[in-house]
Parts: C-alpha cells; sequence; structure tokens
C-alpha cells in the first residue's frame, strides 16, 4: 500500500499539473507560439522521436559523467575542507567567489580553451556547476563530527583513513546525498547551457535551439518536457541510492 501511495502521488501530481497547463491555454486562447499547451506535444514527439532518443542519450551520458566528477571530486574536497581548518578557511572564499560567477560567461572560456571537443567542454560544465553543493555538504558534515568519537578512537589506535570510514562517512551521508540531489539539477543546466549556446552542440538543447531557429514551438516545449523527464529519472537514481546506503537516516512518518 505504501508503494502504491509513493507511485499515485506523484503521478497525480504531474497529471494534475498538466490539466491546469491545457486549461489555461484553452481559457486564455494563446496560439502554439505564445505557449503550446500538453496536447500540441504528442505530435512532436511523434514526428522527431529519432532526434529524441539521439538527443536525450547525448544530454543524459554527459550529465551524468560531469556528475561522477563533482562527486569525486566534492568528496576530495570536502574531505580536505572538514578535516583541516585552516583549508577550510583558505578554500571556503575561493569555492563561494567561483560559484557566483555566472557559468553561461564560462562557455565561451571553455569553447576558446579546448576547441573542437564538444563532449569534453560539456561535461566540464556539468561538473564546474554541480560540484559545489558536494564540496560544502561534505566539508560541513565532517567538520561537525563530534570530537569524542575521534578520540576514542584514536586513542585505541585507529587511522585517519579508519575513523573517516567507520564515523565520519556514515555521518555525512545523508548530507552528501541531500547535495547529490541538488548537484543532479545543476549539472542537467550545466549540460543544456552549453548544448544550446555553444554552436557546435549537440543533445536536447541543440534540439531546443533548432526548434526556436525553426519556430517550431510545441518542438521546444516537448523538449522542455524531455529534459524535466530524464531529471526525474536520474533524481529518483539518486533517491534509490540513498535508501540503499543511507535508508537508516530517513525518519518514519508519524
Amino acid at each position: 500500500m505504501e508503494t502504491l501511495r509513493k507511485i499515485a502521488v506523484p503521478v497525480l501530481a504531474i497529471a494534475a499539473f498538466l490539466a491546469v497547463w491545457e486549461a489555461l491555454v484553452r481559457i486564455n486562447g494563446w496560439p502554439d507560439y505564445v505557449m503550446a499547451s500538453p496536447s500540441d506535444l504528442p505530435a512532436a514527439y511523434t514526428r522527431f522521436w529519432e532526434l529524441f532518443l539521439i538527443g536525450a542519450w547525448q544530454t543524459l551520458w554527459r550529465t551524468v559523467a560531469g556528475l561522477a566528477l563533482a562527486v569525486v571530486f566534492g568528496l576530495l574536497l570536502g574531505m580536505i575542507m572538514g578535516f583541516s581548518r585552516i583549508m577550510r578557511d583558505a578554500l571556503y572564499p575561493l569555492l563561494v567567489g567561483f560559484n557566483a560567477i555566472p557559468k553561461a560567461t564560462l562557455v565561451p572560456v571553455l569553447a576558446l580553451l579546448f576547441i573542437g571537443q564538444h563532449d569534453f567542454n560539456t561535461v566540464m560544465m556539468a561538473f564546474l556547476i554541480s560540484f559545489f553543493p558536494i564540496a560544502v555538504s561534505v566539508g560541513i558534515g565532517l567538520s561537525t563530527l563530534e570530537p569524542e568519537y575521534r578520540d576514542i578512537l584514536r586513542s585505541l589506535g585507529a587511522s585517519r583513513f579508519t575513523i573517516f570510514r567507520k564515523i565520519a562517512l556514515p555521518k555525512t551521508l545523508p548530507e552528501f546525498f541531500g547535495a547529490l540531489k541538488v548537484s543532479v539539477t545543476l549539472a542537467f543546466i550545466g549540460t543544456n547551457l552549453v548544448e544550446i549556446v555553444s554552436p557546435h552542440g549537440r543533445g536536447l538543447g541543440a534540439l531546443f535551439l533548432s526548434g526556436q531557429t525553426n519556430s517550431n514551438y510545441p518542438l521546444m516545449f516537448a523538449v522542455l518536457i524531455a529534459l524535466a523527464v530524464l531529471g526525474i529519472a536520474l533524481y529518483y537514481a539518486v533517491v534509490a541510492l540513498e535508501r540503499t546506503f543511507a535508508g537508516w537516516a530517513e525518519r518514519q512518518a508519524t
């Protein structure tokens, strides 16, 4: 019953959203070049289904690759900041300053540094825009570790790695997965930013730009919905990992 509820509630919420969207378009009499309705989208998917499959795969694998780099780099940076107060004080201003830079301004910089390497540029942008929450959450989780735990394990001869594996890692898992959920959406933003802005873009972002160039507004909205579906799928993949590795931290509803 609980499993059915977890499936039915999101599905009903999505259906309600689509129904409201359709009603708003019809009530206001908006043409499709102002606001395409959900009923306009199946025709776009049917006509361009092959391009959607190719574009979705290109967008997805580059997003996942960038997110994987963000996880590795974010964990390493978070560990450095979590275990060293000096490094935390030194790196935090740099990270905050870098994260405040509009990432759209980095697209031409990456394009000039790595001319012709579109896949690499796209993966790098997904990485650059998504590692910050992971690094900060892991750093905060480790820096707030209770010192008595470390003292006890050190008195028993435990190494830093053992302390991290036995105490610090389990403690930071809830914060890590919470940040990873945020990073999933950010990684998609980074991927599509390059796909849309780059003159050699590929993936769903390039398909969106093609719809805009050709004034095919139902295609543009269909791409947006496809991106939303990919984001939701990747988000729930992270949720599944969270339940596997950090399910103990979830509080049951009362």
